[in-house]
């Protein structure tokens, strides 16, 4: 199956196998919305602008292949469980932030995992596979210093310890520490493409869309590089229709019986 991508005035196909969803959830003011802007810009936005959801697309072409990546920023306020619930659902990596300044960000950080386990053994109950959720819990603004630090590494590190599919990085968004060490390690747990970093792919603007999907493409650009990607400009979140299908056929499977108990969303 393939799922077709616009950018702009441009449509690429990209395989259903290489289509992701990246979910980041945290407390408000922690910085999930700054780990995403050096991801897609390599920037920092000073500004602090409260978050009510924001979703974002990346598309790749990896050695002539084709590769999405949705970038689903979540409100620290999560006003609404059920919309909560199902952008868990959805996700196939995580990433939790908490503010090392901020002992009530790192309980909800320990909340938000809890809730990731719970709510995705509910597919890998009824898919009978062995579902792995790889995530990554983020301590942000180590820049801050150890006068600020209301989180100690070890208590951050207890909590991944002995999980393969997690791990723990300090980083701060605003230096940029640790930021794509931490998204390279993520991207090696879930089994995607390391060029998908960050730093490891060239940067391409809108005005390469039409060629940026060919196979020949990375032959005619600098062959140097053998990865591109490129922020799609008007991405949409999928409707919550949609995701209800995704849902139903990952948990049903092709071929399966169409009364097999439903996940519930709620």
């Amino acid at each position: 199956m393939m799922k077709t991508v616009s950018s702009g005035n441009c449509t690429f196909s990209v395989p259903a196998k290489n289509s992701y969803r990246m979910v980041v959830l945290g407390a408000s003011r922690v910085g999930k919305s700054s780990i995403v802007s050096r991801f897609l810009n390599g920037r920092f936005e000073d500004q602090y602008t409260p978050t009510i959801e924001d979703f974002h697309r990346k598309v790749y072409n990896i050695r002539g292949d084709m590769y999405q990546l949705d970038i689903l920023d979540t409100s620290g306020n999560h006003p609404f469980p059920a919309t909560r619930r199902l952008s868990i659902l959805t996700g196939d990596v995580f990433i939790l932030v908490f503010s090392l300044d901020n002992r009530d960000s790192f309980d909800e950080v320990k909340r938000l995992r809890k809730q990731i386990l719970e709510v995705k053994s509910c597919v890998k109950n009824k898919t009978k596979e062995l579902a792995e959720f790889p995530m990554v819990i983020c301590g942000n603004k180590n820049d801050y210093g150890e006068h600020y630090r209301k989180v100690h590494s070890e208590e951050a590190e207890r909590l991944v310890s002995g999980d393969e599919n997690c791990a723990y990085f300090e980083i701060s968004a605003k230096k940029n520490s640790n930021v794509d060490e931490m998204f390279q390690v993520l991207f090696s747990m879930a089994k995607l493409p390391h060029e998908m970093s960050p730093a490891l792919h060239r940067k391409i603007s809108l005005q390469y869309g039409d060629a940026f999907h060919q196979k020949s493409f990375r032959m005619r650009r600098l062959k140097e590089v053998d990865a591109y990607g490129m922020i799609s400009p008007f991405a949409r979140r999928p409707s919550v229709n949609s995701d209800l299908k995704y849902i139903k056929a990952k948990v049903l499977g092709e071929g399966h019986s169409r009364d097999r108990e439903k996940c519930t969303i709620q």
